[in-house]
């Protein structure tokens, strides 16, 4: 035996058990027409024929038995009744057989039609055994002949189906007809749904009657309706959008899920009396069905604030539609509600999203464009807007502000990076569409869209301008400062020999007669010395190593002196015009350097107007507003006075105009009137300037002339303090005088020369050369030392050490440096408050014997 058919057996076996008992035993086609019989037995129809019939027969029956017993008593009269009985009786068999044949054939058809039928046909006891099972009944629950089985047995391990199966049996039994839908599952493995309907089989019988239908399709039919259904309500209540309907009073009649929890409630709670007028901000009259309305095609779409339980509000899009309820006297509406509070977040969010990238492509400090693939503009920074002059710039090609050399190259850069090359370092690219020319370093990227297609380029444009000027003034200021400590080191050391040469000179002019054979070659080496003195300080000047004596000035007062110099020195074909500016402030400069610049430009823009032209020095108050809108990077934010020299001469082009302040630089032609120049005018100026703290800055075009903007910084005068006279006249003075003088310098020559210088005028001097034997002879001294005139540079004990440890002696002598340094080169070396003269070299015996009665005599 296989294992399924041991399975099916353990489960019949489960069912029935193996000791049941039956009134009655199934017995196939001839107990169906005797159970068939028995179920019509009930009808009144066949009822009197067979009646009639039994009791005729009986009758006869009856009679030929009485018969029988008179014959042996009356011959002839026994043989009549006999006679007559006979004919009765057989006429009562004829009847009894014709009775049999007519309801057994009925029987029979009835029997196959209940066997045959396709739903399944059951009779059971009172105690649910089966007494009849027609063919389908046979087939669904796999009986046979013979088996002793009880229905609700069948349904054992089917769920709640064996008690469904006695609920509907007792039904029977009671007298009421009760039909259920139980699940199944045979001996097959398959599961089934069955409809079940149990009837009583006539009046107190005890049996009960089956109707079983196999509905498993429409059952599943129903399950997937059902399923559709909730999956529709489903989706319904939680679409991603509201809806509700009201009637014409505006109450709720139903509302999805999602609505409901937009406003805080449940369904149920809004259908229980709930209106739109106590949801809807301001009133729902605009979502009410009008009293007017005609048909159901109305539609409208309204705008308004719902309010939800706790008092808040959102913004929601009502669109509904009327339709006529099932009676067709009243209106309904039809309404889907859209939340719109996102949406508002979002397109608040995407308004502040698209404020903020606009102000940071607007406010970006480098200028950003978007160009397309041949470089147009189709959009620009406000960065950008500003290096460009006038005009739209929208539409047009990036080279149009592009210097001609670079339009090549970045168009292949702009071709190369639309391509997809990798990105590359910037393209250094040079502006001459700008307000002024800009160096600029240019870095371009792909702009794609969301299906990663290019779109446009992404162009980054930061300007170099400033960045490039510093680093070539770094690299000029470098350069120049090289050459300031060369020339500082070489005028020390010409200021030494030019010292001794004009001294000498001096000393031999004191012994010589204008009429002398030698006095015109004395003045003669005296006149070059003094010129090659004038040439030490300007690269004093220009290293900025001279020193200053800065006086407070009025510039007014200082050009008009100058005025009548410099018409001599341009000469009578240039005109020279000074404009005065009004209320001019007042500037603290060294008036002899400041006279110094004005001549050296002056001269410049004379050998720059051969044929003649215009000079004009002008003079202005420049605020600390309007310094800052000056384009001078370098400058720094404050008040000045303008000094401007312009001139009408051939200009200076632009390769030139960054060099004209490097030394020995000039533009100067030799062997032209103008001579070949020595390079050092400009550069002087430049220095002269810069250690006033001020600044210069030049502007030229060749053919339009050249303007020099010097600004320096205006004068706050302190309390007590005066302007100084532009001239202070020289008075002259007896220069002789005594008192002992200890003179330390290294060099013989103006060592020499000043110590005969002093004798003669009266002094007594005491020599030295070097602080180490000064040091001894100042400890030796039997007297004190009025006075003492040292070097400041000097090999092992400078000038400010040596000074330093005599005043620890003694603390009130009086000291004179002579150096060919400006005096902030070894102030920093010496005590705070130091008190010292300074007696800038070379110098001259008149100088020297000036400076020391001054002091001595002070």
């Amino acid at each position: 035996m296989t294992a399924h058919w041991r399975l099916q057996s353990e489960r019949r076996n489960m069912r029935f058990g193996t000791g049941t008992t039956a009134s009655t035993m199934l017995t196939g086609n001839a107990q169906a027409a005797a159970l068939a019989a028995g179920e019509d037995n009930g009808r009144g129809w066949r009822r009197w024929p067979r009646l009639v019939v039994a009791g005729v027969s009986i009758i006869a029956i009856a009679l030929l038995c009485l018969l029988l017993s008179f014959t042996v008593v009356v011959d002839g009269l026994g043989l009549a009744f006999v006679g007559i009985l006979g004919t009765l009786g057989g006429l009562g068999l004829l009847g009894m057989a014709w009775w049999q044949s007519g309801p057994r054939a009925e029987m029979a058809m009835l029997a196959q039609l209940v066997r045959q039928s396709p739903d399944g046909r059951l009779i059971t006891d009172d105690k649910g055994n089966v007494l009849y099972a027609n063919d389908v009944c046979r087939s669904l629950f796999a009986l046979y002949d013979g088996m002793q089985v009880s229905l609700p047995q069948l349904f054992y391990g089917n769920g709640d189906g064996q008690a469904a199966v006695q609920r509907l049996l007792g039904s029977a039994l009671a007298g009421a007809e009760r039909r259920a839908e139980i699940e199944f599952t045979g001996d097959d493995g398959l599961r089934r749904w069955l409809d079940i309907r149990s009837h009583p089989v006539g009046p107190s019988t005890g049996r009960a009657g089956w109707y079983i239908a196999d509905v498993t399709p429409q059952h599943e039919l129903r399950e997937v309706v059902r399923e559709e259904q909730a999956r529709l309500a489903d989706f319904l209540n939680n679409a991603p959008v509201g809806f509700f309907s009201v009637d014409e009073a505006g109450r709720f009649i139903l509302t999805n899920d999602t609505l409901a929890g937009w406003l805080g409630y449940r369904p149920e709670e809004l259908a229980a009396g709930f209106c739109l007028d106590d949801v809807v901000q301001g009133g729902a009259d605009a979502l009410l069905p009008p009293a007017q309305a005609e048909n159901g095609d109305q539609q409208i779409s309204v705008d308004v604030d719902l309010r939800t339980r706790d008092g808040g509000e959102f913004a929601a899009e009502v669109t509904q539609s009327l339709v006529r309820d099932v009676t067709g006297d009243s209106w309904r509406t039809r309404s889907v509600v859209r939340n719109l509070s996102q949406e508002r977040q979002w397109a608040t969010a995407l308004q502040l999203a698209e404020h903020w990238f606009r102000s940071f492509f607007d406010q970006a400090p480098v200028a950003v464009l978007l160009v397309d693939r041949e470089g147009v503009i189709s959009e620009a920074n406000a960065a950008f807007r500003t290096m460009c002059v006038g005009g739209d710039i929208v539409g047009r090609p990036l080279t149009e502000f592009l210097a001609q050399e670079e339009h090549k190259e970045v168009l292949r850069r702009l071709g190369e990076t639309w391509s997809g090359a990798p990105r590359q370092d910037a393209l250094e690219v040079r502006m001459t569409g700008a307000a002024q020319e800009r160096m600029v370093e240019l870095y371009a990227s792909r702009l794609t869209d969301a299906d990663g297609a290019v779109s446009g380029l992404l162009l980054h444009l930061i300007d170099t301008t400033t960045q490039r000027s510093l680093e070539m003034q770094f690299a000029q200021s470098q350069k120049m400062q090289a050459v300031g400590q060369l020339a500082g080191g070489v005028a020390h050391d010409f200021n030494n020999l030019l010292t001794a040469m004009i001294g000498h000179c001096d000393l031999l002019l004191l012994k010589a007669r204008p009429g002398d054979e030698s006095f015109p070659d004395i003045m003669q080496v005296k006149q070059n010395a003094n010129r090659a003195a004038n040439l030490v300080r300007q690269l004093l000047a220009f290293s900025r190593q001279q020193t200053l004596h800065p006086k407070v000035l009025s510039l007014t007062d200082v050009l008009a002196e100058l005025t009548h110099l410099v018409r001599r020195l341009i000469g009578e074909n240039i005109e020279l015009r000074i404009e005065h500016g009004r209320d001019l402030g007042l500037v603290k400069v060294d008036h002899g350097q400041f006279e110094q610049v004005i001549i050296n430009l002056a001269v410049n823009a004379r050998d720059a107007m051969i044929d003649g032209g215009v000079l004009q020095i002008r003079t202005a108050n420049v605020s600390f507003d309007e310094s800052k809108r000056l384009r001078h990077d370098l400058m720094q934010a404050g008040e000045y006075v303008l000094v401007e020299v312009r001139d009408t001469g051939k200009g200076i082009s632009k390769a030139d105009l960054g060099r004209i302040f490097e030394p020995f630089f000039t533009t100067k032609t030799p062997g032209t009137n103008t001579g070949s120049g020595t390079g050092l005018g400009l550069s002087t100026v430049f220095g002269i300037i810069k250690q006033t703290g001020g600044y210069i800055f030049p502007e030229s075009e060749l053919g339009s002339g050249t303007v020099f903007s010097i600004y320096l910084p205006r004068h706050q005068a302190e309390s007590g303090e005066t302007e100084t006279s532009a001239q202070e006249p020289e008075r002259p003075k007896d220069l002789t005088g005594k008192g002992r003088i200890l003179l330390v310098e290294d060099e013989d020559a103006v060592r020499m020369f000043a110590a005969r210088a002093l004798r003669n005028k009266g002094y007594t001097v005491l020599e030295a050369n070097c602080g180490e034997a000064a040091m001894k002879v100042f400890e030796g001294s039997e007297e004190a030392i009025d006075l003492m005139i040292s070097d400041v540079v000097m090999p092992n004990m400078d000038g400010p050490t040596l000074i330093r440890e005599v005043r620890k002696q003694q603390p009130d002598l009086k000291v004179i440096f002579i150096s060919g340094y400006a005096e902030d080169a070894f102030r920093k070396n010496l005590d705070p408050g130091s008190e010292f003269e300074l007696l800038p070299k070379p110098f001259s015996l008149k100088q020297l014997a000036g400076k020391v009665k001054d002091v001595i005599g002070a």
